[in-house]
């Protein structure tokens, strides 16, 4: 039985490894392979996304849109608030543990006098800001890709106020989830958008990365001025 496993995930480990990787796009089969057991996928997948600063590449934003179609059309038995528990409980954690990971590791990290990146200096105006700006960073973080991922580490690294960060954390998580469920759920049944979902799931990463984009770019002409 455990040599039939190997040898299917070996064969198979190209195919699953980018089916894991674009789950948004492959959600539905996903949830035929496995059930109720695609509720334990979405909790990794989310937990990794937001709780490992080396796993900014997993779906976030797409992902929780093209769940709310699924909800929407009612496929594989999912329910909607047992998914958005789910989804809310693993990006709460998820932001927890990539904070603690920042608070333990960020004094060690940076606390050479000398260095050009990991000085003292750095730590310092990273507590700063964070007294000044964590609790609305920690809840617009959550709508930015990539700094989803990397805000809870540095609010961790800046020793933002415990209490504080737990409250917009979970603020931050039911908003997230909630809004990107609700849109896949009233727009993702919508013919077109059902028509042509692969160019849709697109358009929304394109979306979630447009603030990025937009700063860079104001970033290199303020510097060429």
């Amino acid at each position: 039985m455990l040599d039939t496993f190997l040898d299917f995930f070996i064969t198979n480990f190209h195919v699953l490894t980018e089916m894991f990787l674009h789950l948004d796009l492959y959600l539905h089969k996903w949830i035929l392979i496995l059930g109720p057991g695609i509720y334990a996928l979405l909790f990794v997948i989310v937990f990794c996304e937001t709780g490992l600063v080396v796993t900014p590449f997993l779906p976030g934003d797409s992902l929780l849109f093209a769940l709310g179609t699924f909800l929407q059309l009612k496929t594989g038995n999912l329910h909607f608030f047992w998914i958005a528990t789910t989804l809310i409980v693993a990006a709460v954690l998820g932001d927890f543990v990539n904070y603690m990971i920042g608070y333990h590791v960020g004094p060690k990290i940076f606390k050479s006098k000398t260095s050009r990146w990991f000085n003292e200096k750095h730590l310092l105006s990273t507590r700063a800001f964070y007294e000044r700006h964590g609790k609305k960073t920690i809840i617009l973080a959550r709508f930015l890709p990539i700094f989803r991922t990397f805000a809870p580490f540095v609010a961790g690294i800046g020793k933002m106020e415990y209490k504080s960060f737990c409250v917009f954390n979970i603020v931050g998580a039911i908003a997230w989830v909630s809004l990107f469920l609700a849109l896949g759920f009233y727009f993702g049944a919508i013919p077109i958008v059902k028509e042509n979902f692969e160019f849709v799931i697109v358009g929304i990463i394109f979306i979630s990365f447009l603030p990025i984009i937009i700063r860079t770019i104001n970033g290199y002409l303020a510097s060429k001025h």
